[in-house]
């Protein structure tokens, strides 16, 4: 069962009509007819208030209504995702440019022509419908503020509360006309939006809105902040392995991600070493030359750099037993090459 077909039982039931239902929602009688046969979706229940107002009215639990609707509208918009996104209608389009700060407005005009229904279109006009649909539903219930724009646009209190819940649907894809008239119009004093950094700064009308913050203000943020893993924390402890790391390797070590796996301080070390090592690397070919490629290999048993395992007590306790031995070996080298070294100085 639908909510549509429920309302309608109860009014049945009741022995009412869809009129004294529109005076208890405080809508229209035209709102209540075309929700009722289909032609307007039920509103979102978490954006009105309508459904309270309903549910007190017909004696049936307001959540059951608010239920039904949210299934209802989740049924028709999967059925609507296949349809591709219209561009903003002219109207819109020419009114949001003209909330446009004056020293932009010529400049983000390019923009919009150039990029019809681009990425800095939708975002102004989302963040713009965002402002005013927060503003008209914390004002939904004051009397006093709905008939202050319902005189301002020259319509009545019920109409106005209608355009309120179409308005709370709208999206930057479905803003009408009338959503812009009645609401951005009035609402928005101006915006501003900087092309650098993408932030934007909104002004509201201090008249309409005397107790509301009259400015809002954007700026792109990281979400989820990076979270250091603790294999990478112990690691840099280190300070006899990790310490020549440049503040570059360091943020490439820390920007490394891992799903449901935590890895261990000696994993950072042999990261930041295939990271240093020229051979996991391909230099950029010169132009209009052809690679050459020697006949000689590489000698056995030779490598790019020395790891200093021997620093590394908490690392090198990891090594499988092989790993050790090399390493053994390696470090035992390079200490008799520097005692040599030393013994041959005047």
């Amino acid at each position: 069962m639908d909510v549509c077909l429920l309302i309608k039982q109860r009014l049945e039931e009741l022995g009412l009509e869809q009129r004294n239902l529109a005076v208890a929602a405080q809508v229209t009688e035209s709102y209540i007819s075309q929700l009722l046969t289909g032609k307007k979706l039920p509103p979102d229940p978490n954006r009105t208030d309508i459904y309270g107002k309903m549910g007190k009215f017909l004696k049936v639990p307001s959540s059951q209504l608010s239920r039904l609707a949210g299934h209802q509208r989740k049924e028709v918009l999967k059925r609507n995702l296949d349809d591709p996104p219209k561009p903003l209608l002219r109207e819109v389009r020419e009114l949001i440019l003209r909330k446009c700060a004056p020293a932009k407005e010529k400049q983000i005009h390019s923009i919009f022509e150039k990029q019809p229904f681009g990425e800095l279109e939708r975002l102004v006009t989302q963040k713009l419908l965002d402002v005013v649909k927060k503003v008209a539903k914390d004002e939904l219930e004051n009397e006093n503020w709905l008939h202050s724009v319902a005189r301002l646009s020259g319509r009545s209190y019920e109409a106005l509360r209608v355009s309120i819940l179409e308005f709370l649907e709208a999206d930057v894809i479905s803003v009408s006309v009338d959503d812009c008239e009645s609401f951005l119009e009035p609402l928005i004093e101006s915006w501003d939006i900087d092309l650098a950094a993408f932030g934007m700064e909104i002004v509201l009308n201090r008249r309409l809105l005397p107790g509301q913050a009259r400015k809002f203000e954007f700026v792109e943020k990281e979400s989820n902040p990076l979270q250091e893993e603790p294999g990478l924390k112990e690691f840099l402890r280190h300070q006899s392995v990790s310490g020549d790391a440049s503040r570059e390797e360091i943020e490439f070590l820390k920007k490394l991600k891992f799903h449901g796996k935590h890895p261990t301080p000696l994993y950072y070390y042999r990261e930041l070493q295939n990271l240093r090592d020229p051979l996991h690397f391909r230099a950029p070919a010169a132009p209009n030359m052809r690679k050459k490629v020697s006949d000689h290999s590489q000698p056995a048993g030779s490598f790019a750099s020395v790891p200093k395992y021997q620093e590394a007590d908490g690392i090198k306790k990891q090594l499988p037993p092989s790993g050790k031995k090399k390493a053994a070996h390696q470090w035992a080298g390079s200490r008799g090459n520097s005692a040599r070294k030393q013994e041959r100085r005047p």
